[in-house]
């Protein structure tokens, strides 16, 4: 549900409002959340142009050792990437809303 809309329960009838979470918190967190996939997609784009233009300058070889770094992306880093940001998410704030 997005910010600042007001939800219904279907069950019971009581209106929820998410403008009851600070509006400069709420912002703030998702601009991190943001910038943590902006981060690996820049990583994973300049590794692509990094073995391209090596690939392209010094040896066409280099084209079968990038689905090993491929391998490696995926198996280490990336697990590791989303134990971090699983961490600090669980680490956010939490909010108790209450119904209107």
């Amino acid at each position: 549900m997005p910010y600042g809309e007001t939800w219904e329960c279907e069950k019971c009838g009581r209106r929820w409002n998410t403008t009851q979470i600070p509006a400069d918190v709420y912002w703030g967190i998702m601009r991190e959340q943001r910038n943590y996939r902006l981060v690996v997609i820049g990583l994973a784009v300049g590794l692509a142009a990094l073995f391209g233009l090596l690939a392209l300058f010094v040896s066409e070889g280099l084209f079968l050792l990038f689905p090993v770094v491929l391998i490696g992306w995926f198996m280490w880093f990336m697990p590791w990437w989303r134990r971090k940001l699983r961490r600090r998410t669980r680490s956010l704030p939490s909010w108790k809303l209450t119904p209107e």
